[in-house]
């Protein structure tokens, strides 16, 4: 068979088209435009990562911040006024309980010891004559000797003596209490915060020189709702210092007041934080997390599974291709994981859901 010139050409020029479309196509597909399809055939739905849900036992917490305060606080001064003589302690360091933390000028007060304890001896000397003298006049009566008012006469000097030898022993008491007021003590172990930076200056009485902080344990106080009264004393709970690495699993709830606050209606509740090693800060912002309820069922998914928009939400697969859109309660917010509650079954969840991603939507899995 004999073919044509014309039909050549014309051949030619339809298979120059083809490839021309065919490299459009190609171009479109690479910039990232749909492609053309033929009519009637339904374009694919979005492709999707699945993750597995995975289930865990979990107990419904509540974040609460507080401020944690020294186990105990005392601003110090003397109980009498005098020149500050001496600081035993420095700013900043840990003192023992009872050990000295500074001194007045203790002078005077120990020459009114010592004159006390002169007055005590001269009087135990007076009360020892006048007691001989008094039993020596009580037998010499017996025999006849002197009269009885003589012997009345003896014994009430006696007791005279006696009681000025009483009056003179509570002088000296008075005067060592007085002289060791001169000297402030630590009432409990802590750290001295605050002190004087230099001695020679005249104190008056109750005048606030010292603060001393007892800072192991310290006491981080919150307040919670009357939802969260399943609490108990001695429970453990998980506490992190606010914009600080500090953290510990071993604090204690220590109190439970029954008692709401009135401004706030929520309930006090004070833990005890270990501080040992002096991890924690005082009076800086703390967060603790405490357990209420009892443990309940829940699941983990990865936190890139976790929508927000409208809710918190994950998207799951159903056997026919299409994703459900299922309202869950966040228990626990990870930085990798979640662990979150649903009234609906959680096994195959969508993986970072697109934001256009809808309740209903086709999709393949990749």
């Amino acid at each position: 068979m004999k073919i044509s010139r014309r039909a050549v050409i014309a051949s030619t020029f339809s298979l120059a088209a083809l490839a021309a479309l065919l490299v459009a196509a190609t171009a479109q597909a690479r910039a990232g435009k749909p492609e053309v399809r033929p009519q009637g055939q339904a374009p694919a739905g979005p492709a999707v990562q699945l993750v597995e849900a995975r289930p865990v036992q979990t107990t419904a917490r509540e974040e609460v911040s507080g401020t944690l305060d020294p186990a105990k606080s005392l601003k110090a001064g003397f109980e009498v006024s005098g020149r500050l003589a001496r600081i035993a302690a420095k700013k900043g360091a840990a003192v023992a309980e009872g050990a000295l933390v500074a001194q007045l000028d203790p002078e005077l007060a120990d020459a009114q010891v010592q004159q006390a304890l002169a007055a005590v001896k001269a009087a135990e000397a007076q009360a020892a004559m006048a007691e001989d003298t008094a039993r020596r006049q009580s037998q010499l009566q017996q025999k006849g000797t002197i009269s009885d008012w003589q012997s009345k006469t003896s014994t009430s000097q006696a007791a005279t003596a006696d009681a000025q030898l009483q009056a003179a022993r509570a002088q000296l008491a008075q005067a060592r209490a007085t002289r060791k007021r001169h000297d402030l003590r630590a009432p409990f172990a802590g750290v001295l915060i605050d002190a004087p930076d230099q001695v020679g200056a005249t104190v008056s009485l109750g005048k606030e020189l010292f603060t001393l902080e007892q800072l192991d344990p310290l006491v981080l106080r919150l307040t919670v709702p009357e939802t969260a009264r399943a609490l108990r004393p001695g429970t453990k709970v998980h506490v992190e210092a606010v914009g600080g690495s500090a953290r510990t699993d071993e604090a204690v709830i220590k109190s439970i007041i029954p008692s709401a606050d009135a401004a706030t209606r929520r309930i006090p509740v004070e833990v005890s934080v270990p501080n040992e090693d002096g991890r924690f800060t005082a009076h800086t912002l703390a967060r603790a997390v405490l357990p209420l309820g009892s443990p309940e069922q829940a699941v983990s998914v990865p936190a890139t599974a976790l929508a927000s928009v409208g809710g918190d939400h994950v998207f799951t697969l159903g056997e026919d291709g299409q994703v459900s859109r299922v309202a869950v309660q966040v228990i626990e917010r990870g930085p990798k994981e979640v662990i979150v509650k649903s009234d609906q079954p959680l096994t195959r969840v969508v993986d970072y859901p697109a934001v256009d991603l809808a309740e209903g939507t086709k999709v393949s899995v990749r």
